[in-house]
């Protein structure tokens, strides 16, 4: 009887249960914010395991569900979401992007890392900033974009920017390392920033000291676009728009270079109609240029294969008349498992057609445009080449005729880049990986420049710009650079609290390059564009590089609570003398995840750690063959009764040349606030370069025609202080976040051997050098005279030249500079540092909102505490002791009656011409690098045939704050020559219109 109370109690309970829980089954899709089906989404009924997961179209079915279940749909990427089940049976999930999950994976050498168990200095770039500027060089969009470093931008379309991590730490070649997938390559030329997903900057010895013989400038890695598992999506990218440069020099007019010319005493003969022509030369040279780019890709994948392909079109015409850049671009990346077994490719091929900036006698367009003399016409039909120029030096006869330079010749470099890598990667037991892979960077350059005769000058007699006879000149330069890798990695988890990581590596790398060059005249026609029989000139060069390094790595974390990670490297290379052409790298990092302590469980902190590194990486950036006695050839012996070809030794042998070496310490904080609405980053670094490769003066005795001999004798110290501040807002239908960076770098030069400095970069026509280079100062530091006013009276000179009393070059009105060393004379001996060619600090702001369909972003960069020595200043005003055109400032030059205290008269006394400080300006600048506005379209007929459909408007360089008198504050060409401009190519402002649609 009680068995069936029992029953009974039991049954009841059951019809109870199913009467209130209402159990059902519920379908539906997800799909990303952009409308995109979400496969492979893990749908769970909270606190039990009941589950489901997405097919490739994004669909789900769940069965057994009950009304006021909660349910949890995550997806790797997005941001979980937590559902409560009502009475529907049919939803419509939409996932939003998680920054956390985002920044989750990072990409470090020869694999990826949990950014909770990153202890290195890595700062990352996403595929959205690498896109959002129209550039032709993928560098270029990495400035501002993450603190510690610096990019310096050129105007010339197709170009190369300088580009630094962290600074300066070696006289010679200070490049970061460019890794592709894997591949190292010289540059980022030869890849489309459209096809880029992201990019890791190793900054610091634990991420760098993996790449031993080539990781002490920094390293650059750049990983790829894949195709993705879902549907297959189709993008088309398009963009046209105009770029122009508005600002100019304020130079004279006709009327007023006459004035000039009279009080230099200079009267130009020229007919009175000739001083009815006003041409501004540098509205002459400067243009509106068009600018294109269109792109499209393919995208598919499933969980054994993936692909992706793109091709792109990009056409950009320079602000200065036929300079222009052109390239076609294709990828092809694509991968298969097969088993245990994952194999694939990476392919990418660009053409690249450039008209680059031409020169004359060594000096810009720009140059030549603010000197020439405006009472020239640009043309002239009746001169050989239909240009005008001047006839003597009452024109300005350095000067010529910048149009003419530019337009006349036919000059096209024409550039090939294949670079790719075929991969294998076999698990060969659960967390035992094999990988082997061969990459290639393979390139070539053409350079062709043909110029036809012509004569600039009509007056009879007189050449004082002509050619006679028709040149062309070519260059072919071919190279490749091959890579094998093979790695094998092992990780595992030990009693599910102890994470472990190990990689052993080997890599072999073939450099190999072969250079031509040829050049010859016709004298009989303009018309054939192939070498002449006149002065032929040919030559040619090939070298060879090789390395061979291994490395081991362990990767080590408790609870992903407390982390190590080191690592050692060991490699050799052919630049290197056999007595040390091994080198060690070794490298070590510790991390505190603070964050996932108990004691934070309640907090709003979800993210703070403390990390440190320390290590040793290389450089051999140098020459090939250094180390070894050289021979040189163009001699001439006396032999019997005339002359016989002979050779001599070029350079002496340094067996003992090795590696330059960089230690390196960094220790950071990382800090996030409510999931990561609220993230910094606090950097602090030291780095000691040494053995530093210098070239040292060898003794005469010693017979070597190079007159030096190049040995490890430089220490270089450099430091400093990098900050990322973020605020993200991701709810509502406004949402908004601002992100802010900035990075300080010092260097102070430790030792340079038995030197006590060496000069470096210098004035044209032998004016004295710019840049110094000296233990306990900066590199490549200004250094002149120092400039105290101008001299007023007789008496004020003498006070000065106590030494040479009877001194009549230097007179009142002239410049009076400190006489620094008491001697009563001015001469190079009164030199000082003048000021510093590197910024204080560099920062970038980015900031980004969206409304519904809206968008808007604003990019800021900037730099602060920075000087240029402006040589056009010194052309302006410096250069009035010869007739050129120059600033309407000259017109105010001292006189007896005009007691200027800054214009020195005219012409002057030779030394106030002098390198000083009258040329340094304060080159710190904030720029408005970009702003854009957009609109996606989603509503209606939209969504039934595209999944994006943006139309937006975009802005570079549209604003620029800055003091500096030049057309552009943003100066660099390189160790020696940064910080000094010589008239170069301006950033031009630019404004586009474009379009992206997805399918």
């Amino acid at each position: 009887m009680m068995k069936f109370k029992l029953l009974g109690m039991l049954l009841a309970m059951f019809c109870m249960q199913n009467a209130f829980s209402q159990a059902k089954t519920i379908s539906g899709t997800v799909s990303d914010t952009g409308g995109m089906p979400l496969p492979g989404v893990s749908v769970i009924v909270l606190g039990t395991t009941n589950g489901a997961s997405t097919d490739f179209d994004g669909n789900f079915s769940l069965k057994n569900v009950n009304i006021g279940d909660q349910i949890t749909v995550s997806y790797v990427g997005m941001a979980t979401k937590t559902l409560t089940v009502g009475n529907q049976n049919t939803l419509k999930i939409t996932l939003e992007e998680s920054l956390e999950a985002l920044e989750a994976i990072v990409v470090v050498g020869y694999g990826k890392q949990s950014r909770a168990t990153v202890t290195g200095a890595v700062s990352t770039v996403d595929a959205e900033e690498m896109s959002a500027l129209p550039v032709t060089n993928a560098e270029s969009a990495l400035q501002g974009r993450a603190p510690g470093i610096t990019v310096v931008n050129g105007g010339v379309p197709g170009s190369s920017p300088v580009v630094l991590i962290r600074g300066l730490g070696t006289f010679g070649n200070n490049s970061p390392l460019y890794v592709i997938d894997g591949v190292i390559v010289g540059n980022l030329s030869g890849i489309s920033p459209n096809d880029i997903e992201n990019v890791s900057i190793l900054k610091d010895a634990s991420t760098t000291a993996i790449y031993g013989a080539r990781g002490s400038n920094g390293v650059v890695l750049v990983t790829t676009k894949k195709g993705k598992s879902g549907k297959s999506q189709l993008s088309f990218n398009t963009y046209t728009g105009f770029q122009q440069n508005a600002k100019r020099y304020n130079t004279m007019n006709t009327i007023e270079y006459l004035q000039h010319a009279g009080n230099l005493g200079v009267f130009p003969n020229r007919p009175l109609s000739t001083y009815k022509i006003n041409t501004n030369y540098q509205d002459e040279i400067f243009r509106t240029g068009m600018m294109q780019n269109h792109s499209l890709n393919y995208s598919a994948g499933t969980d054994k294969s993936s692909q992706y392909f793109s091709a792109e079109y990009l056409k950009q015409e320079g602000i200065i008349v036929n300079t222009g850049f052109e390239r076609y671009s294709f990828r092809a990346n694509s991968s298969v498992n097969i088993g245990k077994l994952k194999v694939g490719e990476s392919m990418a091929l660009s053409f690249g057609k450039q008209n680059p900036e031409l020169s004359g006698g060594g000096r810009s367009l720009i140059t030549h445009a603010i000197k020439a003399a405006p009472y020239l016409p640009v043309y002239n039909s009746n001169n050989d080449g239909g240009f005008q120029g001047p006839s003597s030096s009452a024109d300005g006869q350095d000067a010529e005729n910048p149009v003419r330079i530019q337009t006349h010749p036919t000059s096209i470099n024409k550039t090939l880049s294949v670079i790719g890598n075929l991969y294998a990667d076999l698990e060969i037991i659960e967390g035992l990986n094999y990988k082997t892979q061969v990459g290639l960077d393979y390139f070539t350059f053409d350079g062709n420049t043909f110029t036809p005769s012509f004569s600039d000058d009509s007056v009879d007699g007189s050449s004082t710009h002509a050619q006679n006879y028709a040149e062309y000149g070519r260059s072919h330069t071919q190279g490749q650079t091959l890579i094998f890798t093979n790695s094998l990695s092992y990780s595992t988890t030990i009693a599910e609290k102890h994470n472990l990581e190990l990689l052993a590596l080997a890599e072999k790398t073939e450099n190999k390059s072969t250079n031509f060059g040829g050049s010859a005249r016709n004298l009989i026609t303009n018309e054939l564009v192939q070498f002449g029989a006149t002065t032929p000139s040919i030559g040619s060069g090939s070298s060879e590089t090789n390395r061979l390094g291994y490395l081991g790595r362990v990767n080590y974390n408790f609870e992903d609570k407390y982390i190590l990670s080191a690592s050692i490297r060991r490699d050799a290379s052919s630049r290197f003398g056999a007595n040390n052409r091994w080198g060690t790298f070794p490298s070590a990092s510790l991390g505190w995840n603070i964050a996932k302590e108990n004691f934070l469980d309640d907090s709003n902190v979800s993210n703070l750690k403390l990390r440190a590194s320390y290590g040793v990486v290389g450089n051999d950036n140098i020459g090939d063959y250094l180390y070894s006695a050289t021979l040189t050839g163009n001699f001439e012996y006396p032999l019997g009764d005339g002359n016989g070809a002979g050779v001599t030794a070029n350079g002496g042998a340094n067996p003992d040349l090795k590696w330059e070496e960089t230690t390196m310490f960094n220790v950071g904080l990382d800090f996030g606030l409510n999931n990561g609405q609220f993230t910094a980053s606090l950097e602090y670094y030291r780095n000691q370069s040494d053995d530093l490769l210098l070239s040292l003066p060898a003794p005469l005795s010693n017979g070597i025609n190079a007159g030096n001999i190049t040995a490890n004798v430089g220490s270089v110290e450099t430091s400093g202080v990098e900050l990322a501040l973020g605020f993200n807002d991701y709810e509502g239908d406004f949402t908004w976040s601002a992100n802010l960076n900035l990075g300080t770098s010092g260097n102070e030069v430790l030792s340079l051997g038995s030197l006590d400095a060496f000069e470096g970069a210098a004035m044209k026509d032998g004016k004295g050098n710019i840049s110094r280079t000296t233990v306990g100062e900066s590199l490549f530091h200004f250094y002149g005279l120092v400039s105290d006013g101008i001299y007023q009276t007789p008496e004020e000179v003498a006070a000065v030249f106590t030494s040479n009393p009877g001194q009549t070059t230097v007179q009142p009105g002239d410049v009076r500079y400190k006489d620094l060393n008491g001697d009563g004379d001015i001469t190079s001996e009164d030199r000082d540092i003048l000021a510093n060619p590197y910024p204080d600090f560099t920062y970038g702001l980015n900031l980004s909102t969206n409304y519904k369909n809206f968008d808007l972003n604003l990019y800021i960069t900037g730099i602060e505490g920075v000087d240029i020595y402006n040589t056009n200043k010194y052309d302006l005003e410096a250069g009035a002791n010869r007739l050129f055109n120059g600033s309407k400032v000259l017109l105010d030059s001292w006189t007896p009656t005009n007691p200027s205290t800054t214009q020195p008269r005219v012409p002057g006394a030779p030394q106030n011409h002098s390198v000083s400080d009258r040329y340094i300006e304060d080159g710190s600048f904030t720029r408005l690098k970009n702003i854009s506005l957009g609109y996606t379209f989603t509503d209606g007929v939209f969504e039934n045939y595209f999944s994006k459909l943006r139309l937006y408007v975009s802005a570079q360089n549209l604003i620029t704050l800055t003091d500096y008198s030049g057309l552009d504050p943003e100066i660099g060409q390189g160790n020696q020559e940064f910080g000094i401009d010589r008239g170069l190519y301006p950033q031009p402002k630019s404004v586009i219109l474009g379009l992206q649609v997805s399918f």
